[in-house]
């Protein structure tokens, strides 16, 4: 389903041309702004996009045609065809991958330079992302969160306060591969407990935090164990996982019009738990006006009024 607001619209790329501006998004933010390396293919190109582009999907917001901002998404069966995710190149997800139920991971978050003041293009990729998560019954949502540079010792307070207050349950955490550390780059880097729990302020901390990280925190998101030092890519890393039936309660309220509604997503569901949770879905065009309308008020905020939902007809999308 494409959401739409005005002349932004939200939905899954449907094109090769929309892919390429995808990869040319990609290549303004994280190699011309933030300093991440790239092939001279790449620079001729002026993409960026490595092996696990290939049978990745696109979530993407639209302005006019172009687009503005995008999440790469790639769900359990697509990294089966790929042997494994992209974040496996950083940290552990065996725990993770023996979830019976539906996995997705999220990677390559970035915006326009020009539309980040106002917010709405990083909502609309969030409304986008509910919707998926609730169309495909993904279970467990996870990725990388990342801060620009080598060194973490900058983010000591923000690192130090997702170890000892937010790290995933023992039974689905991601543990950090410092042996794939660039060559030259401490290990001992990878540590996320910098500082002793009792210098940690959390006011400091949140300061240190990029929004993306604080958004992940008001949703309920925990971390895995770790910081993964990317040197091509200029930035460290911290694993970043959502159980989406743990989605905070008052999130899923406003989301869904109740406060347990994403229970239907676990791995033990039943038929009868999917068609409860398929009469509330995000934006199903049978369901409750007021359901949809709730958490579009949420997320858009003043923008909510403009807000248009459009069921897409399935076409084959064109060969990358």
């Amino acid at each position: 389903m494409a959401i739409k607001v005005r002349d932004y619209e939200v939905r899954l790329t449907r094109s090769k041309e929309e892919r390429r501006q995808v990869r040319a998004l990609r290549y303004d933010v994280f190699v011309e702004e933030e300093g991440a390396s790239a092939t001279d293919e790449q620079k001729n190109l002026r993409e960026e996009y490595d092996a696990f582009d290939r049978f990745a999907e696109y979530m993407v917001v639209l302005h006019n045609g172009r687009v503005v901002g995008t999440y790469r998404i790639i769900d359990r069966d697509a990294a089966e065809k790929m042997g494994g995710f992209y974040t496996e190149t950083e940290f552990n997800l065996t725990k993770i991958k023996k979830y019976s139920g539906n996995i997705a991971e999220m990677s390559r978050a970035c915006v326009a330079r020009e539309y980040r003041e106002n917010a709405l293009v990083m909502r609309m990729l969030w409304a986008g992302l509910g919707e998926y998560i609730v169309r495909r019954k993904i279970g467990v949502l996870f990725g990388v969160a990342s801060w620009v540079g080598k060194n973490s010792v900058a983010s000591a307070q923000a690192i130090s306060y997702l170890y000892y207050n937010h790290l995933s349950p023992s039974n689905l955490r991601a543990t950090v591969l410092s042996e794939n550390f660039a060559e030259g780059i401490n290990p001992k880097l990878s540590r996320m407990n910098i500082l002793p729990e009792v210098f940690v302020d959390e006011e400091e901390a949140r300061r240190q935090m990029t929004p993306l990280i604080k958004g992940y925190l008001r949703l309920g998101a925990t971390f895995g164990k770790g910081v993964f030092i990317d040197a091509p890519f200029n930035s460290y890393d911290v694993f970043v996982m959502l159980q989406t039936k743990k989605i905070d309660a008052a999130y899923q309220k406003h989301f869904l019009g109740r406060e347990n509604a994403l229970d239907g997503l676990v791995e033990d569901d039943r038929d009868g738990a999917i068609k409860t949770l398929g009469k509330i879905a995000l934006f199903p065009i049978t369901g409750p006006f007021k359901v949809m309308r709730a958490f579009v008020e949420f997320l858009l905020r003043e923008d909510a009024a403009d807000a248009e939902f459009v069921e897409e007809v399935k076409e084959p999308e064109e060969a990358q």
